[in-house]
């Protein structure tokens, strides 16, 4: 397939795909979207935050989202921990719930493995609800997290294959959202980071949504971009290594456009609230790990400035080879 016909065809799905997923014409538009990741799907409450981006920016559209979170866990772990049955939640029979619930009975025994025992309890009551949660998922979020970096091929392209043959089967778009933990700066930047390793990653990432027919939320990519254009930002914690607000803000803005495959520009949402809260003897709840109010409010230039950021570096991203 040559780039110029993939890319045609990379955007008549964008057009055709969304109306069937939202609803016809005239009546209530609905998606259902499953999370699949840990924390850094976790905080800020990112799936949320999406929520709110998408039902701002499509009128009408009622965005129904689900989260399975296992803290520091990989898709990996994840099918370990049974999570391919919530994907396949429309089509699941009681028996493969019950085999599932048996492997992970057999792994909590080991009392180290606290991951089993919360799965189990997660199994169960997919168990008890089974015939209640028949409804397929419209759009499935596989995150990434250091399974992307190492191996040929990584873990990542290796376990998000599995999970998308399942969303395929059931009719769901699955959106590869790429975390980049290596490359969030907790400090203003005096020098553009070397483009080449970020580079050469998305183009692993890209040949991988390709393979798979999915979309992409490609966070090393557009970091870099905030980095170059707004080196006076910072995207990680100084005392805490994960996303913070701003790059939370950006991954939200992201993936409202690898899901949409249009631009969050405009879109209203200005806020981003971290759900944990600085580690002092006063457990002070109305400030992050840094120690700054754990509700950021961007304002008009910043909020401006990530929309668009978040925009350039997903199209940037769909012209790569």
């Amino acid at each position: 397939m040559t780039r110029s016909f993939h890319h045609i065809a990379f955007w008549a799905f964008a057009l055709l795909s969304l109306p069937m997923a939202a609803g016809a014409a005239g009546e209530a538009k609905t998606l259902n979207v499953l999370f699949i990741g840990n924390s850094f799907t976790a905080r800020h409450n990112l799936s949320t935050v999406v929520k709110s981006m998408a039902e701002a920016g499509n009128p009408g559209l009622t965005f129904n989202r689900t989260d399975v979170i296992y803290g520091g866990r990989t898709l990996k772990d994840h099918w370990r921990l049974g999570t391919q049955n919530i994907v396949k939640q429309s089509t699941l029979t009681e028996a493969e719930e019950k085999a599932t619930i048996a492997a992970l009975e057999k792994d909590a025994a080991d009392p180290k493995d606290k991951y089993a025992k919360n799965a189990l309890a997660r199994h169960a009551e997919v168990l008890a609800k089974l015939e209640a949660n028949r409804k397929p998922w419209d759009i499935i979020v596989l995150q990434s997290y250091r399974d992307d970096i190492e191996g040929d091929p990584t873990a990542y392209a290796e376990y998000a294959p599995k999970f998308a043959a399942l969303a395929k089967a059931q009719g769901a778009r699955v959106i590869l959202y790429e975390t980049t933990p290596n490359t969030q700066n907790p400090q203003p930047l005096t020098k553009v980071p070397d483009p080449a390793p970020i580079l050469a990653k998305e183009r692993a990432i890209a040949a991988l949504a390709k393979k798979i027919d999915a979309s992409v939320a490609p966070m090393a990519l557009v970091a870099l971009r905030c980095q170059t254009q707004r080196p006076d930002l910072t995207l990680r914690f100084i005392n805490d290594a994960h996303l913070n607000q701003t790059m939370s803000y950006l991954t939200a803005c992201t993936l409202y456009a690898a899901i949409f495959h249009q631009s969050p520009v405009s879109l209203p949402i200005d806020s981003v609230t971290d759900i944990r809260t600085m580690e002092t003897p006063t457990h002070d709840k109305t400030k992050d790990r840094d120690g700054n109010p754990i509700t950021r409010k961007f304002s008009d230039k910043d909020r401006a400035d990530l929309q668009r950021i978040a925009w350039e570096g997903w199209s940037e991203f769909q012209k790569l080879p």
